[in-house]
């Protein structure tokens, strides 16, 4: 066709093969393109429903393909215990969060959805997943190598599900042991939390050198998104009542509960969850000085901020008293992803009626969005939406079991090792006549998994596949030697048999957030039976499963030893490697073991500090020989109560020469 001079004839092919160019070449879907340029784009052609949909999290159970479709949802998650079926393999969770992917990627800009779930002790929702010790035992270990390597363990079970984001790592400064989530904090010490929080780099990756702060980092395929959690204060709350208040000054916020973050977004954390507390009496999830002013503003975080389970519904109070309201007052704090979970269109509904009528301004709306997506091309879920099965190998893998075992032996904390110091009690033998295993705990592997195992509750028995602490004894001792268990023995039991020695495993119930807020803290019945029966018979040794100390003052005098495992989780095995001697005794208390609940909250530090065990306590092998003393209370020249360990006599010369006594 000639064309002399422009006609409409000759124009209409040249718009159109400028039209199709134009939909062919779409910087946001080119990974060339630097990730501000491509969330730029893609946020110029969204509409606000597309918009609204990437602020909302939904739960699987109420997810298809279509829902993705039909409300450009952004993100999906499992509730613990929520799953596409008991004991379901990595090919069924690939399969479901392919489906629902594939809803999301049918959508007019095809923005790829993020699933989420919590691998808070490794992909614990999933059978035959390794479970690691929770965080307290983890906190006990002192090794932020170990902690890196976990991380990178769950990332790759967690990725054998086709799972891409967890909410971990809980980074809450614990303060009061009754509170029903203190298991999930590394400690109540804020330094040791920081060095925690190295889990972030095992999860998400190493970051680079010269990383600009606040930014998410994800490294890979074979890496997740990770998540900060619960901003800010939630370990604070008053006489540890889960969702309370916490009161604190702004020095005491700084210095003990915000250090934490402060590592955690120099370290590329994804996301950040906000906590349902509140602080000062101002929902945390209603509050826009800290979500905004300080984590956003002057911590410079770049990555997104999301709700807890249903987080938005408690702002008032009774919940969903005015959900308007709600909906209103999380956004513009600055909120950014709603786990709504459930009620999705009705928060759909009421977002979008809020930005029409302005009270949330659309620059709010792309703020949340731009943040969103920058998670999204970060990790690469642009360029690889859907998983496949080349990780399933992962889940449960020989090497991660025996990094969880050692991870328990590192977690084990020595309190007690005979009644003086030329009497240990551990290590105990491998050959002897016939010991005696007791307790509700040792031959229960939902016990010593503790809480969010399985089900978000956990649970009791064989709910999957690991080693009980039983079984991890008889594998351990000699052929010779006899084994006998019996859960709670009586008297007449006890002196019809004569016993070597005894190991006495007791503890908690399983236990999940406010059902886990206990103001006794005492060792489930009939554990301090089961204590006073064995041990005042025959010689034995106490571990205890807790996700927090216990009262266990009133019998101590009746056993040689005691050791806290906290909830170590599937590998029972590194209990035994410990008890036995192959490894020695390492860890530290992670925090304060009281004498009696009246002295809560107490912690290192505190004017008024009487503990039965300090903060950093743990006794060796060695440390109990003569001339060692684990922790002793001192005092200096003043005559202020200070506790030292003492790691060598060296030590204690040392002391005695600095003119502090030893009482």
């Amino acid at each position: 066709m000639i064309c002399p001079q422009i006609s409409l004839a000759c124009l209409l092919p040249l718009l159109w093969f400028a039209s199709m160019a134009d939909s062919a070449y779409m910087k946001y879907k080119d990974p060339k393109q630097p990730i501000n340029t491509r969330i730029k784009d893609l946020i110029s052609r969204m509409t606000l429903a597309e918009k609204i949909g990437q602020m909302t999290q939904i739960e699987r159970g109420v997810a298809s393909a279509d829902v993705m479709k039909n409300y450009f949802i952004g993100s999906v998650l499992s509730g613990g215990g929520s799953v596409p079926a008991p004991q379901a393999t990595p090919a069924m969770w690939v399969n479901m969060v392919n489906e629902f992917q594939r809803g999301a990627l049918s959508t007019r800009l095809g923005i790829p959805m993020i699933y989420g779930i919590d691998a808070v002790h490794g992909n614990n929702n999933v059978y035959n997943a390794t479970l690691f010790p929770h965080n307290i035992g983890l906190g006990a270990t002192r090794d932020p190598d170990l902690i890196r390597r976990i991380g990178e363990a769950t990332a790759l079970e967690v990725r054998a599900t086709g799972i891409p984001y967890t909410f971990a790592p809980c980074i809450a400064v614990c303060r009061d042991p009754r509170w029903g989530r203190c298991y999930e904090s590394y400690s109540e010490d804020h330094r040791v939390v920081q060095q925690m929080t190295d889990i972030i780099l095992g999860l998400q990756g190493e970051i680079p050198i010269n990383h600009t702060k606040g930014v998410p980092f994800i490294g890979g395929k074979d890496k997740v998104a990770a998540c900060a959690k619960h901003f800010v204060g939630d370990g604070g709350t008053h006489n540890g009542i889960n969702e309370n208040n916490t009161i604190i000054d702004e020095h005491g916020l700084l210095g003990i509960h915000m250090p934490p973050y402060y590592d955690s977004i120099i370290k590329g954390v994804a996301t950040v969850m906000v906590s349902y507390s509140s602080l000062n009496g101002v929902k945390m999830h209603a509050n826009h000085d800290l979500v905004t002013g300080y984590l956003k503003s002057k911590l410079h975080f770049r990555g997104f901020v999301i709700s807890d389970w249903q987080g938005i519904d408690r702002i008032t109070s009774p919940r969903d008293a005015n959900y308007t309201y709600s909906v209103q007052a999380s956004i513009n704090a600055g909120i950014d992803m709603v786990m709504v979970p459930f009620n999705y269109t009705y928060y759909i509904d009421v977002i979008t009626s809020l930005v029409n009528k302005g009270i949330i301004n659309m620059s709010r709306i792309d703020d949340a969005v731009r943040r969103i997506l920058r998670v999204k091309f970060t990790m690469g879920l642009f360029e690889n939406p859907l998983a496949d099965l080349s990780f399933s190998d992962q889940l449960g893998k020989k090497e991660h079991r025996e990094l969880a075992r050692e991870a328990v032996r590192k977690s084990l904390v020595l309190l007690k090792n005979g009644n003086s110091p030329n009497q240990q009690f551990l290590p105990l033998p491998k050959k002897a006549k016939s010991i005696l295993v007791a307790g509700s705990h040792a031959s229960n592997l939902g016990y010593q998994c503790g809480g969010w195992s399985i089900q978000w509750n956990g649970g009791s028995g064989d709910i999957t596949v690991g080693t009980t602490i039983l079984d991890a004894i008889n594998s351990t001792v000699a052929d010779s030697t006899h084994v006998v268990y019996s859960e709670n023995p009586d008297e007449s039991f006890m002196k019809g048999n004569d016993f070597s020695f005894a190991i006495v495993v007791v503890g908690e119930l399983t236990y999940a957030e406010t059902l886990g807020d206990n103001a006794e803290l005492t060792i489930e019945d009939p554990g301090t039976d089961t204590i006073r029966n064995v041990c005042s018979t025959v010689k034995c040794v106490v571990v205890i499963i807790s996700g927090r100390p216990v009262v266990i003052e009133p019998y101590l005098p009746v056993m040689e030893a005691l050791v806290a495992a906290w909830l170590p989780g599937t590998e029972g095995q590194g209990v035994a490697d410990v008890l036995f001697g192959d490894y020695g005794f390492t860890g530290k208390l992670p925090r304060t073991w009281f004498k009696s609940v009246d002295q809560l909250p107490m912690n290192v530090g505190d004017l008024h500090y009487d503990p039965l065990f300090p903060f950093d306590f743990g006794l060796t092998i060695n440390s109990s020989q003569p001339g060692f003393s684990g922790a002793d209370r001192l005092r200096d020249r003043n005559g202020r109560m200070v506790y030292v360990v003492l790691s060598s006599l060296l030590s204690a010369i040392l002391i005695h020469a600095s003119g502090i006594g030893i009482i």
